[in-house]
């Protein structure tokens, strides 16, 4: 396994749409085994799609506590309720904003064996899942972000949103 590099905000792959895996096959296990060693390599890290490490397909891994999911080819089937949160990404290092999100999701995905599985989430898994679901459609954070401000997550600065999304967009 290899621990790969985050694509940072500004990179044009993180507004593509990824395309999906078929068949399931070691190419792709090989991915999700690097992507789960870039998500262990530093603490405090919940999820990782891989268009944030360079790769265009549909696939991620996540840990919000509970052991390590593997999405691939994920598609939301049903959300409801509604929650408001701090949210932040591997791709904006050093920064989080205020985020709505619905608070159950349920997520239709395969597994490693290529079968069909229903995933269903709450609270902050919800949350996860649909952040990461959104790398995979060419969406970010900052796409959602509620009150117009990024904040430093050490001194809790302020930052303005509208130039972040700008420098996000770059050659989309």
């Amino acid at each position: 396994m290899t621990v790969k590099a985050i694509v940072p905000f500004g990179d044009p792959i993180l507004r593509k749409v990824a395309r999906p895996v078929d068949p399931v096959n070691a190419r792709a296990l090989k991915i999700l085994d690097d992507m789960a060693e870039t998500l262990y390599d530093s603490a405090g890290r919940a999820g990782l799609a891989a268009p944030q490490i360079g790769i265009l397909r549909r696939l991620i891994v996540m840990d919000c506590g509970e052991g390590l999911i593997e999405l691939i080819n994920p598609e939301i089937v049903e959300m409801n309720g509604e929650q408001v949160g701090p949210e932040a990404c591997l791709s904006y290092p050093g920064y989080y904003g205020y985020v709505q999100r619905a608070h159950h999701v349920k997520v239709k995905t395969l597994n490693r064996q290529g079968e069909t599985i229903i995933l269903e989430g709450e609270d902050y898994l919800a949350r996860c899942m649909q952040h990461e679901i959104d790398h995979l459609n060419g969406l970010l954070f900052v796409d959602h972000v509620r009150d117009g401000w990024l904040y430093h997550e050490e001194t809790h600065r302020r930052v303005e949103l509208f130039p972040v999304i700008g420098l996000s967009n770059t050659g989309s």
